[in-house]
């Protein structure tokens, strides 16, 4: 088998990944035909700061949450970067690793607004196909209109260029596990088994119990 000559970027914190990040990515290798699909994880997203559980931890989860899929791998880049996570830089070293190959960047639609923040935009749009990640639920005239006032007509022109995807209505997001793990409810339906299994075992998302808490219970 030679280099892949379509290849998909899917980054994020993944803190924690769940069933909704795997069916996109699915979707996503499905419906664009890519040879390959990187996970990439992010060590600190510069436009949401540190994230709240370490690098190893979201590294090890999304390992197991795509696992066994088809054309799906998981890349640590970002994590073994350091630093903040730029995506001009993910996309640079993925090109040279893989010279031939058409980088599809994929971006949600909740996300792409904040492109204009992004580092070097225009550099890195000149690497990749941005690919927009569509949810029947989100307003993507809004969403559009926004990240084009606030860009240059060069890259509000790449954004509005840029081919949507449709993906599938899946009502789960990271921050609702997190949450439920945290107050004792099933996460069962939420992520794949083997994250579920991973979370509990390592005790991630739980609260330190309070003085209170150790009082009440003495």
């Amino acid at each position: 088998m030679g280099p892949p000559r379509r290849v998909g970027i899917f980054g994020g914190s993944f803190d924690p990944p769940h069933i909704g990040h795997l069916l996109v990515a699915q979707d996503a290798a499905e419906a664009l035909s890519l040879d390959r699909l990187v996970v990439v994880p992010a060590a600190t997203q510069p436009l949401k700061g540190l994230a709240r559980t370490p690098a190893v931890h979201r590294l090890a989860m999304a390992e197991r949450c795509f696992e066994g899929i088809a054309g799906v791998t998981v890349d640590p880049i970002e994590i073994h970067r350091g630093g903040l996570s730029y995506m001009v830089e993910t996309a640079e070293a993925f090109g040279r690793r893989w010279p031939s190959a058409v980088l599809h960047l994929l971006v949600g639609e909740d996300v792409v607004a904040t492109l204009p923040r992004w580092r070097e935009p225009m550099r890195l749009l000149s690497m990749v196909q941005l690919v927009v990640l569509r949810r029947p639920e989100w307003s993507t005239a809004g969403r559009s209109t926004a990240a084009e006032d606030d860009a240059g007509e060069e890259l509000a022109s790449a954004i509005r260029g840029a081919p949507r995807l449709a993906t599938r209505h899946v009502e789960v997001s990271s921050t609702e596990v997190r949450k439920r793990v945290d107050a004792g409810l099933s996460i069962r339906g939420f992520v794949t088994a083997s994250v579920e299994a991973y979370i509990m075992e390592s005790g991630l998302y739980c609260r330190a119990p309070s003085m209170n808490d150790a009082a009440g219970r003495a």
